[in-house]
């Protein structure tokens, strides 16, 4: 029970922080020039350097669905059901999960360890002090950074496994590129896009605002950092599952 009650109050902290992270984008926007840097380099971290292991991973994938889809498909004459589902796994359901875990070990881990290690070396103090505030200065580009980079990178994620299983999909069937990519494209819908972009910006919410609120938690023990890098990888796996959940449920009662 106390656990519980624990649990509670930190999803409300969290809310709460969330809160004031988006109040603070204004005051961002019309200081663009002060924290900009951070934003930039947060995307640099978060997507590009994420595109070559999004690559391998989109590419096993699409390579995976199209080994195992198609000569079961083609056994009960139904092969236009693997355009379908090559839509249903990258773009819809395992992409975005998949993205969100590769984001949560590289990005959740850093900025969790990194904002611990300011407020271990009183910079966060400092900031306060001179008149800048953190959360403008500190959370809102971190946030900002992985929540764009999330949705570029489900966006590239998805346009690489989907052209890459063409490759593959050639070996069982040599089928021309504009016939295969034109039903790609027919089964692709809005709201198969909707969801993709939803799902995107909740993991971003969840994974960087999970990441920072761990960080600014360590006291004054240096040996709390890698703690809190751990909390915030395990916090941001478990949250983002959930919310993949619940999402998917939504979109097959409501959308689909």
């Amino acid at each position: 029970m106390k656990d519980l009650s624990s649990g509670i109050r930190r999803l409300f902290y969290r809310l709460g922080f969330f809160a004031q992270t988006l109040r603070a984008v204004g005051s961002f926007v019309k200081r663009w020039r002060v924290s900009s840097r951070i934003l930039v380099m947060q995307i640099l971290f978060t997507f590009v350097q994420a595109m070559s292991i999004s690559s391998l991973l989109a590419l096993g994938i699409g390579a995976a669905v199209n080994v195992i889809g198609i000569p079961y498909l083609e056994r009960i004459s139904q092969q236009q059901l693997i355009y379908s589902l090559l839509i249903m796994i990258i773009t819809r359901e395992l992409g975005p999960l998949l993205t969100a875990f590769i984001v949560s070990a590289r990005s959740a881990t850093a900025i969790a360890t990194e904002v611990a290690g300011m407020v271990i070396g009183h910079e966060i103090e400092a900031y306060i002090s001179i008149g800048v505030d953190p959360i403008e200065h500190l959370a809102v580009p971190r946030f900002l950074g992985v929540t764009i980079s999330l949705v570029l990178l489900n966006i590239y994620f998805s346009a690489f496994g989907l052209a890459g299983s063409y490759m593959v999909a050639r070996i069982f069937n040599a089928l021309p590129a504009d016939y295969y990519f034109s039903n790609l494209l027919e089964n692709l819908t809005v709201q198969d896009i909707f969801i993709l972009i939803v799902k995107s910006i909740a993991f971003g919410i969840i994974i960087s605002i999970g990441a920072i609120t761990e960080g600014l938690d360590v006291e004054r023990a240096r040996t709390e950092v890698p703690i809190a890098g751990l909390k915030a990888v395990s916090n941001a796996f478990a949250g983002c599952i959930v919310v993949d959940i619940i999402l998917s449920a939504m979109y097959y009662i409501v959308l689909a």
